[in-house]
């Protein structure tokens, strides 16, 4: 328990790099203040356009991939392929809360996504399975749907491949943690005041 532990603190630290954060600064822009006020590229791709939304979402993901690359590396001889799962799960602690921001960041659905294209080294349909769980869920046009239902494939899928039940249980618990981020999102798609994918880039009013 005591090297899972460490990859969860690698991967946290490495989570809690905020690429929403650092964008929107470089941009001169706090996305705390706009839009949604998440950290995470859905916010910063409907205030600051395309460009950034894109480098966010690609940074977010890469978050993932090298906390696992790194825990796989230190101690996958010693606990195996769990030792990068566990430094995702890290990851996407650290960007949910950050902790030089008050612990406030994102939702963590972009750096789960790096987290399963890991786990598709293990098994190639993971990837299979869960994107097309995710996508099905875009045709709502509703990001929030398509994030909540990709959260919940990934332990089903991996419940489905037969994985052993840590990773199961692991995936789970994130999951019900991005359904719980998205707590916002759910009580707007209730009001039916929930932005659509496509929705016109937001004016910005930088100070």
């Amino acid at each position: 328990m005591g090297l899972k532990l460490i990859c969860i603190v690698i991967g946290y630290f490495i989570g809690s790099i905020q690429s929403a954060f650092i964008v929107g600064k470089l941009m001169k822009v706090d996305l705390r203040n706009h839009g949604s006020g998440n950290l995470g590229s859905t916010n910063a791709l409907r205030v600051l356009g395309k460009k950034a939304g894109l480098i966010t979402f690609v940074s977010d993901i890469m978050k993932s991939v090298l906390s696992y690359v790194i825990c796989r590396l230190i101690f996958g001889d010693t606990i195996g392929a769990i030792a990068g799962i566990y430094g995702c799960v890290g990851a996407v602690l650290g960007h949910n809360f950050p902790f030089y921001l008050n612990f406030k960041g994102g939702k963590g659905i972009a750096v789960m996504i790096g987290m399963m294209l890991c786990l598709s080294t293990l098994d190639y349909r993971v990837t299979l399975i869960t994107f097309g769980i995710g996508i099905l869920g875009l045709f709502t046009r509703y990001v929030s749907i398509g994030s909540m239902a990709f959260s919940i494939a990934i332990p089903i899928s991996l419940y489905i491949l037969k994985f052993d039940m840590e990773y199961v249980i692991i995936c789970a618990i994130l999951g019900v943690l991005a359904i719980y981020k998205h707590k916002a999102n759910i009580k707007r798609l209730i009001d039916g005041n929930e932005n659509k994918l496509g929705a016109k880039k937001q004016a910005v009013h930088q100070k």
